[in-house]
Order: structure tokens, then C-alpha cells, then sequence
């Protein structure tokens, strides 16, 4: 069973890469808006789940976010981290910069030690005001899963025909570090990128992004296609060897 998440706040959830977690859905919570319709999405295909609503506006998020800190700030309730998240791509949100500031500000009056995390799919980051936003987050976390166009086409599947994984990777080169690669690695019929073709070929872009931590992970809920499998811990353990010999600090969750 895949998952849509409330909108604007939900959780907090206890994330595996993050630890408690606060988190902002900048998408409507009836369904998906997305640049990316990965067959892997735990929130599901983006056909199967044509939003009827409007995303939250910017002083609904604001509003959201500042009484939920408030409240746990005044039951003492703990909290890691604010994470962009939820039904889609956060940074597609037409005042996604306006919101990035709201939030540091009502972090900083709540939960100074908390960070706050964007998960993104590096799609937007040709747009200046997304670029700039995303340098003031703790926790700049970009999607790259692989560069190999057949297998982004096939299981990322960019909306956008204009998608070019080169020029991601030149965007992402711009942050000079301030930027943490994502991966996903899986296996299934026809799809598995743990081989060393795909491998390889990923770890030489991260040569060149030098990023300031890699997460691995695997698939950890129900995908909306079927037959896909986990990538075993043994697999990702000898990737995050690699990287760390890279002077990359590497995570793998399995």
C-alpha cells in the first residue's frame, strides 16, 4: 500500500537517515506533484494520484509549522530535524524560498539545534531562487541514483523531456560540497543498477560533485510497481567502502 502524507505538517516521523523528524509537505494531501514519477515512489505513481486541491500557501505553511514547533517546544518533546518531504518534489513549489526562510526563522525561535532538510530531486536547481534557498538548509539532500539516462528513464522517469543528468550534475558541482547525493539501489526484473556498469560511472560523478556525505539506502516500503526487490546489506556495505575511501563520508540504510 503506497502513502500520501498530510499536508502542510506531518509526522513527526522516526526516519532511518535522520532521526526524529518534522515534516513539511509542500504538496496537497490528496495526491501527487511530482517531476519525477519514480516506479519506486512509496507515495505511488503520479497518474494513479491526480491531486482535486491546491498546494498549501506560503503563510499555511508558516502557520502549520510554527504551532506544531510551539506546541512541542512547550511539552518538551524532542526534534532532530525539519524535512522537506511528502507527496512530491518540495522544490516545485512556486514560494518554496519564501517558505525555506519562514521555517529557519521559526527553527531558530523553537529549535535552534534542530536542522532543517530538503529531499529533492535536483530538478529544480536551474531555477536561482531554489539554487540560493537550498545553500541555507542544514541538510541540502539531492537525489542522483544513477547517470545512466536508459535507467533514469526507466525507473526515475523525468517528466520533463528536457532532462539532462549531465547538467544536474554540473548544477550540483555548483554547491562546492554544501550538498549531500541521495542513491537508491535496488534489483527486480530488468531493473538493477548494483552492477559495477552502473556503479562506476556514479562514483566517478561524485568525484567531481565532492559531496559532503553520500546516503545510500534501498527500498524499505511497498512500491508501486511490483517485483521490486531490496539491494542486500552486503552490496551496499562494499559501495559505502568505496565511497569512503573517497574521503566521503558515506551512510547505508538498509
Amino acid at each position: 500500500m503506497t502513502i500520501l502524507y498530510d499536508s502542510p505538517i506531518f509526522g513527526p516521523v522516526h526516519s532511518r537517515r535522520l532521526g526524529v523528524s518534522l515534516g513539511v509537505n509542500l504538496m496537497p494531501a490528496d495526491g501527487k506533484i511530482c517531476s519525477f514519477d519514480c516506479i519506486y515512489c512509496e507515495c505511488g505513481l503520479n497518474g494513479d494520484h491526480q491531486t482535486k486541491s491546491k498546494r498549501p500557501t506560503r503563510k499555511e505553511v508558516c502557520e502549520g509549522l510554527t504551532k506544531v514547533l510551539r506546541e512541542r517546544h512547550e511539552k518538551g518533546e524532542p526534534l532532530d530535524v525539519i524535512t522537506f518531504a511528502g507527496n512530491g518534489e518540495p522544490t516545485g513549489h512556486p514560494d518554496f524560498a519564501g517558505i525555506i526562510d519562514d521555517t529557519i526563522a521559526a527553527r531558530d525561535k523553537y529549535f535552534p539545534s534542530a536542522k532543517v532538510s530538503v529531499l529533492s530531486n535536483a530538478t529544480m536547481l536551474h531555477k536561482a531562487d531554489v539554487f540560493e534557498a537550498l545553500k541555507k538548509v542544514d541538510n541540502n539532500i539531492q537525489k542522483l541514483d544513477t547517470v545512466d539516462v536508459a535507467y533514469i528513464t526507466k525507473v526515475d522517469r523525468p517528466c520533463s523531456p528536457s532532462y539532462d543528468v549531465k547538467k544536474i550534475i554540473e548544477q550540483l558541482k555548483a554547491y562546492d560540497g554544501k550538498v549531500i547525493i541521495q542513491t537508491i539501489f535496488m534489483r527486480g526484473e530488468g531493473v538493477d543498477n548494483t552492477g559495477e556498469e552502473y556503479i562506476a560511472p556514479w562514483i566517478e560523478a561524485l568525484k567531481e560533485i565532492a559531496p559532503e556525505q553520500v546516503m545510500i539506502y534501498t527500498i524499505d516500503r511497498e512500491t508501486p510497481t511490483k517485483g521490486l526487490k531490496k539491494a542486500e546489506p552486503a552490496i551496499l556495505d562494499k559501495i559505502c567502502e568505496r565511497i569512503t575511501k573517497l574521503n566521503i563520508p558515506c551512510t547505508a540504510s538498509y
